[in-house]
């Protein structure tokens, strides 16, 4: 894959005939869902696994890491990112950025009816399990891949063991890309 910002296809194919790129290795999120002690899907994301209701009702969500419980949460939904996804979906529902080089995962409830439900850092080694308590729910895998959830399924989300190269066509820090992306003021602290 290509991380290409403002560049032409033109710059994009001279970039790779001279192989004038940096490549760069990201962790990928693995998840399983399970019905009825059965699995009925298996896949990956780049970037997250969201589980959101499909209705105007709250969902409800019980969530364990490694084997024991950590909350019940009645909201809109979870969303599990990878370091590469922390920037994405994620970021906008308030999560951490977390550099690339970071082994990770972001535990983050959506709009959720508790005390707390904060955004939550996790060992890249651990398995979080997130079983539905109630009906209507989708899983989006990267916002490409939707599968709808039936109450009591669990789906267990896992660090891959595969990594996924990605191509910059500019060696540039994690940082200055952070800057840009977001546009971050760096010139005076009001940005002047």
């Amino acid at each position: 894959m290509a991380e290409v910002d403002s560049f032409t296809f033109p710059d994009v194919a001279q970039a790779i005939i001279d192989k004038d790129y940096v490549l760069d290795e990201r962790m990928l999120l693995s998840f399983q869902v399970k019905r009825k002690n059965e699995v009925v899907e298996n896949g990956w994301s780049l970037n997250e696994v969201s589980i959101e209701r499909k209705s105007t009702t709250m969902l409800e969500l019980f969530v364990q890491i490694d084997q024991r419980p950590l909350s019940r949460w009645g909201c809109d939904g979870i969303i599990c990112a990878t370091p590469t996804g922390s920037t994405a979906y994620a970021f906008s529902a308030g999560g951490p950025v977390l550099w690339p080089e970071v082994q990770a995962l972001v535990l983050l409830p959506i709009a959720a009816h508790a005390l707390f439900a904060r955004p939550m850092v996790i060992a890249p080694s651990s398995t979080i399990i997130v079983t539905i308590e109630s009906t209507d729910a989708t899983l989006s895998a990267d916002a490409l891949r939707k599968m709808d959830l039936q109450k009591d399924d669990q789906v267990s989300l896992t660090k891959n063991g595969t990594l996924i190269t990605l191509a910059h066509l500019k060696s540039t820090i994690f940082t200055d890309r952070l800057v840009a992306k977001f546009k971050l003021p760096v010139e005076g602290w009001r940005g002047e």
